[in-house]
């Protein structure tokens, strides 16, 4: 720098430049009055909000005044649904779930060899005991039985000539004109030929019965399965398929599982024809009904019940072997027991109750004690009586003492507000609802 340099002129205070509101600038100060009035302001506004909540929910009907000018306009009632306890008789029954069986079943098998000549029955159909299902070549059956029957007459034709000898000889002895000797070897050989006889007649029986096991009949009634074998074929007594199987389908039976603790009532009404109901898989329709037959002499210990078995006539077939079914036995009825339907019951923290249905349209809570149940009815044995109506429908919305109104109660209508002097009034001659 040049030491005899003239200095920089000093800027002048009055033309300074006034810094810039921003960043590095000290922030301005609020007023106490202003702070004073956000205050007051935020107070008023929490103050409102909390008169406003309050009144929300501790808002109280306006009283009544004189003729129910000044009522006030509740909530609606509820619609529900009720029925009445009623009187009835209650079945006790057991369920359970059953598998048919039929009474017999028979796999006809033939009983001699032979060429399968006839099959005279058709698959599925209805046969009769002692019906013919087929016919087995019966020619060699004749030829064997016309042999033995040939053997028997020969040997009975020498037995008749060897007695006619003997008799002879005997009397020959009573003149002594003969020796014992002679007269004993000829009575040894009649009683051989009497024993040829006897033998010539049971191999002429077996050849007879043969012939007649040429002809296949049914051992039992009942309905024949898929045939197993076709003409022309040789069949035999070692065949495992056999001919035919038959099964009987009526009457026929179901076997089901009874639990150990009902063992004894069954056999306090072992002596009673017990009705039983075979029900499909849905349980929507009756197949059969039929009574209890009987059950087992011992008790399963892997699951604590004893096979039972009730039996059926089952005339139109719906009962078919291996069909599984529900089963309904009749143990005994009570009678005269006050039932309810079952949605009526509900269970709470003491127990079940009801809601009874008052004359002036409102429910109050009634504990009870619950019976037997059926399918959509349960016995009431403690808390009601006939007659009493019970809301079925509609009550998780009831409290005690709350106001409901039937299906075919008429709506609520209420009175049209006028104005005058600041009070609510009702049209002339408009009358308040019934309850």
């Amino acid at each position: 720098m040049d030491p005899q340099a003239p200095p920089p002129p000093r800027p002048d205070p009055a033309t300074r430049p006034e810094p810039a509101e921003g960043i590095g600038s000290p922030p301005r100060r609020i007023s106490r009055r202003a702070s004073l009035l956000g205050s007051l302001v935020a107070l008023l506004a929490v103050l409102g909000i909390a008169w406003l909540a309050w009144s929300l929910t501790h808002r109280e009907p306006a009283a009544a005044g004189p003729g129910g000018a000044n009522a006030a306009r509740g909530a609606p009632p509820t619609t529900v649904g009720v029925a009445t306890a009623e009187r009835a008789d209650l079945p006790v029954t057991l369920e359970a779930l059953g598998t048919v069986v039929p009474q017999a079943t028979a796999r006809v098998r033939p009983q001699v060899s032979g060429v399968l000549q006839q099959v005279l029955y058709r698959e599925g159909q209805m046969v009769r005991k002692g019906e013919l299902l087929a016919v087995i070549d019966p020619r060699p059956f004749e030829m064997a039985l016309q042999q033995a029957t040939g053997q028997r007459m020969r040997d009975e034709a020498q037995l008749q000539a060897a007695r006619v000898t003997l008799q002879r000889y005997q009397t020959l002895l009573a003149q002594d004109s003969i020796a014992r000797q002679e007269v004993d070897t000829q009575a040894a050989l009649v009683k051989q030929l009497e024993a040829a006889v006897v033998v010539d007649r049971a191999n002429e029986g077996t050849a007879r019965l043969n012939l007649g096991y040429a002809r296949i009949n049914a051992p039992i009634s009942g309905r024949v399965g898929l045939r197993t074998v076709d003409v022309g074929n040789v069949v035999g007594t070692s065949d495992a398929n056999g001919v035919a199987v038959i099964t009987q389908m009526t009457p026929i039976d179901v076997e089901f599982a009874v639990p150990q603790d009902q063992v004894p009532a069954l056999q306090a009404n072992a002596g009673r024809p017990l009705p039983v109901r075979a029900l499909d898989r849905t349980r929507a329709n009756v197949l059969d009904t039929g009574v209890f037959a009987s059950f087992d002499n011992q008790i399963d210990t892997q699951t604590g019940t004893v096979r039972a078995k009730a039996r059926f006539t089952n005339p139109q077939g719906q009962l078919f072997p291996n069909q599984f079914v529900n089963v309904q036995l009749q143990l005994r009825i009570v009678e005269g027991a006050t039932v309810v339907p079952v949605a009526a019951v509900r269970n709470g923290a003491n127990g079940d109750y009801v809601f009874l249905l008052n004359p002036d349209r409102t429910v109050s809570i009634r504990q009870v004690k619950r019976g037997l149940m059926t399918v959509d009815k349960v016995q009431i044995t403690q808390g009601l009586q006939p007659g009493d109506r019970v809301v079925t429908e509609g009550a998780d919305r009831l409290r005690e003492g709350a106001r409901v109104m039937l299906p075919g109660d008429a709506p609520r209508q209420p009175g049209a507000a006028g104005a005058g002097q600041g009070a609510q009034s009702r049209r002339p001659g408009a009358s308040a609802p019934a309850p």
